[in-house]
C-alpha cells in the first residue's frame, strides 16, 4: 500500500497523542499534522509534526490543509465538531472522519439526544428537558426517584451533578440554571432518573450505515480512590471490561448502537466517525447515559493499543468518511489494556502549570501519552490539569494494570497525582465469592410475570360472554358450548400472528392496536367458515417483559375480543432473553369457534356462474405485506414520526399504519343467520388474487373490477412511491378490500341491507364466471 495519506489531526489532548501514535503506524500514511498538538506530538513520533493553529480557527485550518495537500481530516475534541468543522472541509472536498454539525448535536445538546432516544425507543433513563428553573423544580417535586442534573450543552465532561436528595437537587438546578456554573451550557437542563449499576463505554466506528464497536471500556471519572471526590475528565480506564460479555454486547448492538445509527440516518443526519456511547448496566438491561460524537479520553489511550497491527487505522477512518466501512477489516488483539492518568496537584480545581516533566524508559507494550503538556526551552512541561498517562497491554487485566503503574513510576513532575485503584471494579467482581444464580439473574422475572397477570385481569374480564367467565391465572380455560346455545356444533379453529407490523409498533411504542390485529386475523378466518368465534388464547413472547408494553398489547387483545364477542380465556406470556433482543416481542393468537353442522361455509354445491362478489372495505393495510411497506418507506426516507403523505388529516406515518385490522364478525354473522351468504374470503397475504379462489369450486373463476370501489389513498401512495408492479402489489396487499362475500344475484340487496344495518358498506366488485378456478382483476391499468 502506498504512503499517500496526509492527515490533519485537530486537537491537543491525550486522545490526539494516542491517535497520532496509532496513525503513524499506518503504512498508508505519509505525514500527520497536529493542530495545535502537545508536547507528545511535538517529540518522538515519526511522520508527526505540530502546527501552530488553534483547533477552532477553521479558515486557517482549511487553508493549511489546501496548501499542504491534506487528504483526510481527523477532528479530535467535541467542540470543533459541534461548531461545524466537517462542513468547512466538505466544502473544499477534503474527507473528514467526524460527524456533520447536525449530527454532532447528539453531543452538543443533551436535550436533543434524549428526545432522539425517546423517539427511536432506545433504552435510557426517564427524563424531562427544561429551560425554566421553576418548571424543572416542579418536575423534581413530581418524581419519586433520585435524579441527575445535566447541563444540556458542552461542559468539558463536567456538567453533571448527582444530588442525593430533593434539597440537593434544587441546589443543583440553581447552580446550573441560575448561577451559571457551566455558562451557556446550563441554559437548558436535563433532569433524568438516577440509574444504578456499572457503566460501560462503547466506542464504535460508523459510516452512517455499518457499525463496528471496539472493546468495551470502563473509565474512572472521580478524582479519588474508591470513586470519591469531584468529577474529572477521566483518571483512568481499562478494556475490555469483563462485564461486557458477548451476550451483553450483542444486546447493546441490537438495541442501542444499530438503532441509533439507523435513527440518525432516517432523521436526516447520518453519523460518520466514532460514536462514543456511555451505557449504564441496570437491573432492567443496558440503558444509554449519553452520546459523545468523538473518541473518549482516556478510553482512546486504552483501546487503540488493542488494535491488531494488521488494522490500518487511517484506512478505517477513510472508509468511514467515504461510506464504505464494510470494505475494511478491523482486528482486535487478545488481551487487556489499562491506562492511568497523572494530573497536576489540585486538579480538577486550581492547579499549577509550567513544571518540568521527566520521563524514563518504559517496558515493552507500555506507552506514555501526553495530554496537558507543552515544550518550553526544549523541555516538556505541564500545561493542563490531566497532564500525562501511562497505558499498557498484557495477556491479563492484572498484568496490564501492573505494567501501567510501572509506567507511572517512570514519569516525574512536581505535584504529580494519580489514582491507585484503576480497574478496581473488575477486581472487585473477580474476587467475589461465587454466588448462586437465580432465574431473575438469567433474565427472567417470575414476579414480574405474576404482576402482569394481575395488571390485565380486569381487561380480560371485560370479554366474558355466555359459555365463559373470562378468568385467567389457572392452567387452562373452559368453555360451555351448551351455555352458548349449541347442541350439535362443529368446532373450528384458527391461529395467526401479526407479522412485521410489530416492528412499527415497537418503533413507535404503540402496542394496543396490534393486539386488536391479533384477534382480527383469527376471528376473520373463522367467520368465513360460518363459525361464531367463542374463545381466544394469546401468546406474547419477549426478550424482557415490560409490564406497560405487554399490558397495552393485551388491552388491544381484549378490545378485539369484545368487538368479536369472543371470550379471552387464557394465554401465555414468555420472557426469553437471548432468543429475542432487548424489548422486542412476537405474538400469536388462537381462536376457537363453533358452527352448526348444517351451516358450514362455503356452500360449494350452490355456487354458479353469475353469482355476485361483494367487497367489504378494509381499514388500511391490515396485517400483511409490511415488509414491502417498510421497504417503500425506507427508500423514500420517510420516518414513522413524519406526517403520513397519503392522509388528509394530521396523522403520523406510524399511527396511520397501525390502524388495526377491521373485524367483520358481527355484521357477517347477522347475514349468515339469514342464510344469505354462499361463501367468503378473508383478504390477507396474497390479496384478492390468491384468497378469493380458495373458496371457489374448480369449475368457476372470479372476475373482479378494481375500479368498482374507491381505492384508499394509502394504496395509491404505496404503489407510486415504491413503483411497485401492479401484479406484485395485488398479490401482497388487500388493496382496500378486507373481505369478499359471494351471494346469489337475488340476495345482493338483502345482504347489503343487513350489512348496512351493522355499519358496513358492501360494494359490488365482481361476479363468478365459468372457467378454471382463479381470480382475474379487470381494469388494472386504471387502478392507480
Amino acid at each position: 500500500m502506498s504512503s499517500d495519506l496526509t492527515i490533519l489531526l485537530v486537537g491537543n489532548g491525550g486522545r490526539e497523542h494516542a491517535l497520532a501514535w496509532r496513525l503513524a503506524q499506518s503504512a498508508s500514511v505519509k505525514t500527520i499534522f497536529v493542530a495545535p498538538g502537545n508536547g507528545g506530538t511535538a517529540t518522538g513520533l515519526d511522520k508527526v509534526q505540530n502546527v501552530n493553529i488553534a483547533g477552532g480557527d477553521f479558515p486557517k485550518l482549511v487553508q493549511f490543509a489546501l496548501d499542504n495537500n491534506v487528504n483526510l481530516v481527523v477532528p479530535g475534541p467535541e467542540q470543533p465538531l459541534v461548531d461545524g468543522i466537517e462542513t468547512y472541509f466538505r466544502k473544499v472536498g477534503i474527507p473528514t472522519f467526524g460527524p456533520s454539525e447536525k449530527a454532532a448535536v447528539m453531543e452538543g445538546s443533551k436535550t436533543f439526544s434524549k428526545d432522539f432516544m425517546a423517539k427511536h425507543n432506545i433504552p435510557t433513563a426517564a427524563f424531562g428537558n427544561f429551560t425554566d428553573f421553576d418548571e424543572a423544580k416542579k418536575y423534581v417535586d413530581s418524581v419519586d426517584h433520585n435524579v441527575v442534573i445535566k447541563a444540556s450543552g458542552l461542559a468539558a465532561g463536567k456538567g453533571v451533578l448527582i444530588p442525593q436528595n430533593k434539597e440537593e437537587a434544587y441546589a443543583a438546578l440553581k447552580e446550573v440554571m441560575q448561577d451559571k456554573a457551566f455558562g451557556e451550557a446550563g441554559d437548558e437542563v436535563v433532569v433524568e432518573e438516577f440509574l444504578e449499576g456499572d457503566e460501560l463505554s462503547i466506542l464504535a466506528f460508523s459510516d452512517g450505515y455499518t457499525v463496528i464497536d471496539l472493546p468495551p471500556a470502563q473509565d474512572h471519572k472521580r478524582i479519588g480512590d474508591g470513586d470519591t471526590g469531584l468529577n474529572t475528565g477521566g483518571m483512568g480506564a481499562y478494556a475490555p471490561a469483563p462485564i461486557g460479555t458477548p451476550a451483553l454486547l450483542k444486546e447493546i448492538r441490537e438495541t442501542i448502537l444499530q438503532p441509533t445509527i439507523d435513527g440518525m440516518r432516517r432523521d436526516g443526519f447520518p453519523f460518520v466517525g466514532i460514536l462514543f456511547t456511555g451505557i449504564m448496566l441496570t437491573k432492567n438491561g443496558p440503558k444509554v447515559l449519553e452520546y459523545n460524537v468523538r473518541f473518549g479520553d482516556p478510553e482512546t489511550q486504552t483501546v487503540l493499543p488493542l488494535l491488531s497491527k494488521d488494522t490500518d487505522l487511517a484506512q478505517v477512518f477513510l472508509a468511514c468518511a467515504e461510506g464504505r466501512l464494510d470494505s475494511v477489516n478491523i482486528k482486535i488483539d487478545p488481551g487487556f489494556a489499562a491506562t492511568v492518568v497523572m494530573s497536576a496537584g489540585g486538579y480538577p480545581e486550581s492547579y499549577k502549570k509550567g513544571d518540568v516533566i521527566t520521563i524514563g524508559q518504559v517496558a515493552d507494550n507500555t506507552h506514555i501519552f501526553h495530554a496537558g503538556t507543552d515544550v518550553k526551552d526544549g523541555q516538556i512541561v505541564t500545561a493542563g490539569g490531566r497532564v500525562i498517562a501511562s497505558s499498557a497491554t498484557a495477556s491479563t487485566l492484572e498484568e496490564a494494570v501492573k505494567k501501567a503503574y510501572a509506567g507511572v513510576e517512570k514519569v516525574s513532575f512536581e505535584g504529580k497525582y494519580f489514582r491507585k485503584d484503576i480497574a478496581h471494579r473488575a477486581f472487585r467482581d473477580s474476587n467475589k465469592p461465587q454466588q448462586s444464580i437465580t432465574y431473575a439473574q438469567a433474565g427472567v422475572s417470575v414476579d414480574e410475570g405474576n404482576r402482569f397477570v394481575e395488571e390485565i385481569k380486569a381487561k380480560v374480564k371485560a370479554t366474558r360472554r355466555p359459555g365463559a367467565d373470562a378468568e385467567i391465572g389457572g392452567f387452562g380455560g373452559i368453555f360451555d358450548l351448551k351455555a352458548a346455545g349449541y347442541e350439535d356444533a362443529l368446532l373450528v379453529g384458527a391461529t395467526d400472528g401479526v407479522g412485521t407490523k410489530l416492528k412499527i409498533a415497537q418503533s413507535t411504542n404503540i402496542h394496543d392496536t396490534v393486539g386488536i390485529d391479533l384477534v382480527a386475523m383469527s376471528v376473520n378466518d373463522l367467520i368465513v367458515q360460518g363459525a361464531e368465534p367463542l374463545l381466544f388464547l394469546d401468546y406474547f413472547a419477549s426478550g424482557k417483559l415490560e409490564i406497560e408494553t405487554a399490558a397495552a398489547f393485551v388491552s388491544g387483545v381484549s378490545q378485539g375480543c369484545v368487538e368479536s364477542n369472543c371470550a379471552l380465556i387464557g394465554g401465555e406470556t414468555a420472557e426469553m432473553p437471548g432468543l429475542y433482543a432487548g424489548n422486542d416481542y412476537d405474538c400469536n393468537g388462537t381462536c376457537i369457534g363453533a358452527v352448526n353442522r348444517d351451516k358450514v361455509l362455503p356452500r360449494l354445491s350452490e355456487f354458479a356462474a353469475g353469482d355476485v362478489i361483494l367487497g367489504l372495505a378494509s381499514s388500511g393495510v391490515h396485517s400483511n405485506g409490511f415488509s414491502l411497506v417498510r421497504k417503500i418507506l425506507e427508500v423514500n426516507g420517510l420516518g414513522y414520526e413524519d406526517k403520513a403523505p397519503w392522509a388528509t388529516e394530521d396523522v403520523t406515518v406510524g399511527r396511520s399504519l397501525l390502524t388495526p385490522t377491521r373485524i367483520y364478525v358481527k355484521p357477517l354473522l347477522a347475514a349468515i343467520k339469514k342464510d344469505l351468504i354462499l361463501g367468503m374470503a378473508h383478504i390477507t397475504g396474497g390479496g384478492l388474487v390468491e384468497n378469493v379462489p380458495r373458496v371457489l369450486p374448480e369449475h368457476l373463476n372470479a372476475e373482479i373490477d378494481v375500479t368498482s370501489y374507491p381505492l384508499p389513498s394509502i394504496f395509491k401512495w404505496l404503489a407510486h412511491a415504491g413503483n411497485v408492479p401492479v401484479d406484485d402489489i395485488a398479490k401482497t396487499l388487500n388493496m382496500g378490500i378486507g373481505m369478499a362475500v359471494i351471494v346469489k344475484p337475488g340476495d345482493v340487496d338483502a345482504v347489503s341491507q343487513v350489512l348496512k344495518e351493522q355499519g358496513e358498506t358492501a360494494y359490488v366488485i365482481g361476479k363468478l364466471v365459468a372457467g378454471e378456478r382463479k381470480c382475474v382483476l379487470l381494469n388494472k391499468d386504471k387502478w392507480f
